[in-house]
């Protein structure tokens, strides 16, 4: 066994302060889990199995980790809404032999050995619990550069960007069984308080309200999980200490939005990937990182080849899983994250990804910079930038727009928008086509959707 514990042991070393799990629809008491659990007699079935962990409540989710942490060989966080398809390709990548799942059990067609309810509230346990392994965590990743590929993590490597902490009362857009979310799940199992998360199926407001009323006083989420708040009725509800971004690109229009809406909290952005790890947060209110920070002979070292950012720390993934699986790191142990940076003096800003360009007639436009030129414009609350097809250039700029409150959505505002747009950008990146809509389509784990 490692000598950092496995992850009940480390949650009840917070134990005795009533803290708590809450989603809309489930309480999970953390000081109950010293004599409870989930699992009911389900959990000695599953000693040394590879379990595949797909249910729907995030509470749920929480209690099953705490109970198969070091029980089990490894565990398979499966994404929210993942179809039978998705689950069998992950099954057969990790070699899971077990299911853990609540309500109905997933299609037959997933080929395990055992399938176990997990239930809440929680019940008494069935036997002691008897944890004697290192856990793998395997989690897909978010696919925004193709296919999906299964990341093998342990409890050490998630945690790894951890300091102690004490009186962070946690809430967060993000679902737990993705790597942004599961990060502030296990900060908030290590340190000493509770944690608020949403429901898909849960308003903005809504939640605002419930994070209000549990007094969170740090918050996180993507770029555009927070343009939604910027944009709802119920920003006021909250009173975040620290507003963390993470997922996205967070550009200089939105942290200062932020920085305004919550004048006394502390507004970071971090950069981390499921592969990578969490590489640096930003706490000085600018876009980008500073460029001191490209250097190796720290905990985490940072390089760009090829304008790409690479990164090797302890934080990392171990590897990737399943048959033909890629080598995550390169010869110098470094993981090519994907994302384009350029410098600038002493900053180096986020371009896009590798993966996303537009190719417009040979040249390439990454959306999420045009984007940002877009976000500056003090009519734009928030914008997605895709591409159009054109048979004459192959593709085409194509831009949607969310207005500030009061702004007019007509023709005037329209140019306005595209002459800013054009004065900061070179033609060929200025949008050929932009439409005002009342929201973005948003992927399940909080990212705009890059599609058209």
């Amino acid at each position: 066994m490692s000598n950092l514990g496995t992850l009940f042991e480390r949650t009840a070393a917070g134990g005795g302060r009533g803290r708590r799990i809450a989603t809309r629809a489930f309480t999970l008491e953390l000081d109950r889990l010293a004599d409870c659990g989930c699992l009911g007699e389900g959990l000695a079935r599953l000693d040394s199995r590879c379990v595949l962990l797909a249910v729907g409540d995030m509470a749920k989710a929480a209690a099953a980790l705490i109970e198969l942490d070091g029980v089990t060989r490894r565990i398979v966080l499966c994404p929210p809404g993942a179809d039978a398809q998705l689950l069998i390709a992950l099954a057969r990548a990790a070699e899971a032999d077990a299911l853990v799942y609540d309500g109905d059990a997933p299609s037959p067609e997933i080929d395990v050995a055992i399938r176990v309810a997990c239930r809440l509230p929680l019940a008494p346990l069935a036997a002691p619990r008897a944890a004697r392994f290192v856990t793998e965590w395997a989690m897909p990743t978010s696919g925004t550069s193709g296919p999906p590929k299964l990341v093998a993590h342990t409890l050490a490597t998630l945690t790894a960007a951890f300091r102690p902490a004490t009186g962070e009362r946690w809430a967060t857009f993000y679902d737990v069984r993705r790597y942004g979310g599961l990060q502030i799940l296990l900060r908030s199992l290590l340190g000493a308080e509770s944690l608020t998360l949403t429901d898909p199926n849960e308003g903005v407001d809504a939640f605002l309200g419930r994070i209000g009323q549990a007094r969170a006083t740090h918050i996180s989420g993507t770029p555009s999980h927070w343009r939604k708040v910027l944009m709802s009725g119920g920003a006021h509800r909250i009173a975040p200490q620290r507003v963390r971004l993470s997922g996205e690109i967070a550009d200089d229009a939105v942290l200062a939005a932020l920085r305004a809406l919550y004048p006394d909290a502390h507004v970071e952005h971090a950069y981390a990937s499921t592969e990578a790890g969490v590489a640096f947060v930003v706490s000085d209110g600018r876009a980008g990182f500073p460029a001191s920070l490209l250097r190796e002979d720290g905990e985490v070292a940072l390089r760009v080849v090829d304008d790409v950012l690479r990164v090797r720390s302890n934080r990392a993934a171990l590897r990737y899983l399943g048959a033909g699986a890629p080598a995550l790191e390169d010869s110098d142990g470094f993981v090519d994250t994907g994302d384009v940076v350029a410098r600038n003096g002493d900053r180096c800003l986020f371009v896009g990804r590798r993966g996303g360009v537009i190719n417009v007639g040979g040249a390439k436009v990454h959306p999420e910079e045009v984007e940002a030129a877009l976000n500056a414009h003090r009519a734009v609350r928030a914008s997605r930038v895709f591409a159009r097809r054109n048979p004459i250039t192959g593709a085409l700029v194509a831009a949607e727009v969310v207005l500030s409150e009061g702004v007019a959505a007509d023709e005037a505002t329209k140019r306005d928008i595209l002459a800013a747009c054009r004065a900061a950008l070179p033609a060929y990146k200025a949008p050929s086509f932009l439409n005002f809509v009342a929201e973005l389509p948003m992927t399940d784990g909080g990212k705009l959707v890059r599609h058209g």
